[in-house]
C-alpha cells in the first residue's frame, strides 16, 4: 500500500470513528485531529465533506458485508466465539445508528444498499441450509434491517447508553440480548401457524377477487 493510499484510508477510518462518536456535524478539523493530519489533507484526498462522507459510508457497508459473509463460513461455535470480539465493531454500529437518527436522502441511500447486501447474504445462507427461504426475500431483508437497527436505537435508549460509546453499546447489547435474539430467530414466537395460514388464505382470496 502506498503512503498516499495509507493516508487516505487513515482519514476515512478517522471519519468513521469521529462521525460515530460525535455525529455527522463533525468538522474537517475534528476529523483531521483524530487522524493526526492537517484539514487540508482531507480536501486533497476527498474534495469535500460530502466526498469524505461517501467514502466513510462505503467503508461501513464493506465492514458489515465482511462480517455477514464471514459468519456464513463459520460453525455455530466459531460464530459464538466472535461475540467476545464484537466491541471491535462498536464504531461501525454506532455510525449506522447515527445515520438512522439523522435521516435524509444520504441515510436512505445507505440503508437501501444495506438491505441489498442483507438480501444477498440471506440468499447465500438459504442456499447452504443456514436460513429458511422466504416468500418475499426482498421484504424480509428490509424488515430485518429496519428491526435490527431500529431495535438497537431503542435498546440504547433503554440502557441509557450514549452512542458516543459504541464499544460499550455493543458489549452491553451482546451480553443482554444474545439469548433472546437467538431464541426469536431460531424458534419464533407463535406456538402455531394459525395466524400465518389465515393471512395467506385472506391474501389469496383478495388476489383472486382482483383478477
Amino acid at each position: 500500500m502506498s503512503p498516499e493510499t495509507n493516508a487516505r484510508d487513515r482519514l476515512r477510518d478517522a471519519a468513521v470513528e469521529t462521525f460515530a462518536r460525535t455525529g455527522f456535524g463533525a468538522t474537517f478539523r475534528d476529523i483531521a485531529a483524530a487522524a493526526g493530519v492537517t484539514p487540508g489533507l482531507i480536501t486533497h484526498h476527498f474534495g469535500s465533506k460530502e466526498g469524505l462522507r461517501a467514502a466513510a459510508d462505503e467503508e461501513v457497508l464493506r465492514r458489515l458485508r465482511d462480517v455477514r459473509e464471514g459468519d456464513i463460513a463459520k460453525s455455530a461455535q466459531e460464530q459464538l466465539a466472535t461475540i467476545t470480539e464484537l466491541d471491535e465493531h462498536g464504531a461501525t454500529v454506532a455510525y449506522v445508528l447515527r445515520l438512522v437518527q439523522e435521516g435524509g436522502p444520504a441515510a436512505r441511500a445507505f440503508l437501501e444498499k444495506m438491505i441489498e447486501d442483507t438480501e444477498a447474504s440471506l440468499a447465500a445462507s438459504v442456499a447452504i441450509g443456514l436460513a429458511r427461504p422466504s416468500r418475499d426475500p426482498a421484504m424480509r431483508a428490509r424488515y430485518l434491517v429496519a428491526s435490527q437497527f431500529g431495535g438497537l436505537l431503542v435498546q440504547a435508549a433503554l440502557l441509557g447508553i450514549d452512542l458516543a460509546d459504541g464499544r460499550e453499546l455493543i458489549q452491553r447489547l451482546a451480553a443482554e440480548t444474545t439469548l433472546t435474539a437467538l431464541e426469536v430467530y431460531t424458534e419464533g414466537v407463535f406456538a402455531n401457524r394459525s395466524l400465518l395460514d389465515a393471512y395467506l388464505a385472506m391474501r389469496e382470496q383478495q388476489e383472486q377477487g382482483s383478477r
